[in-house]
């Protein structure tokens, strides 16, 4: 790639996109670049989509959630979920575990290395582990 293909806003974006098999969409291309181009990042729909309104991205929560669930099909997100309604989408695909404050809803990743499972069940016939997701839950020691 060009040095001038790499400085364009959306390159890394598209990239990804294209990498991913996913057609570059108006709409895919501003939620990747938001997702993408900040570091590791842990998102909820609610929270993306406000960054897209508030960017110019005009686009559905339900655009959102589509579009959150398309990337993590494709791999290019990975989805924790932390209660039945809730859902953080998360931009390190890498294995790790989080720990989720209660207090204000939310994750930070725990490196692999800092988590030891020992004894996991064998899996039924047929079937293959593929992860096993850990949620370790902190509040506030002072009471709060």
């Amino acid at each position: 790639m060009t040095e001038e293909a790499q400085d364009r806003p959306y390159s890394k974006a598209l990239n990804q996109l294209r990498d991913a098999g996913l057609r570059p969409t108006r709409q895919r291309l501003a939620l990747a670049k938001l997702l993408f181009d900040r570091g590791d990042r842990h998102v909820t729909a609610e929270i993306l989509h406000e960054e897209a309104v508030a960017s110019g991205a005009y686009v559905s929560l339900a655009t959102v959630y589509n579009t959150l669930h398309q990337f993590t099909d494709v791999g290019l997100l990975r989805e924790v979920v932390v209660d039945s309604g809730c859902a953080y989408f998360d931009t390190n695909i890498t294995d790790h575990y989080h720990f989720f404050y209660e207090e204000d809803s939310r994750l930070e990743d725990v490196p692999s290395e800092m988590v030891t499972i020992h004894n996991l069940p064998q899996p039924p016939a047929g079937n293959d582990i593929s992860r096993v997701d850990v949620v370790i839950r902190v509040r506030s020691s002072n009471g709060a």
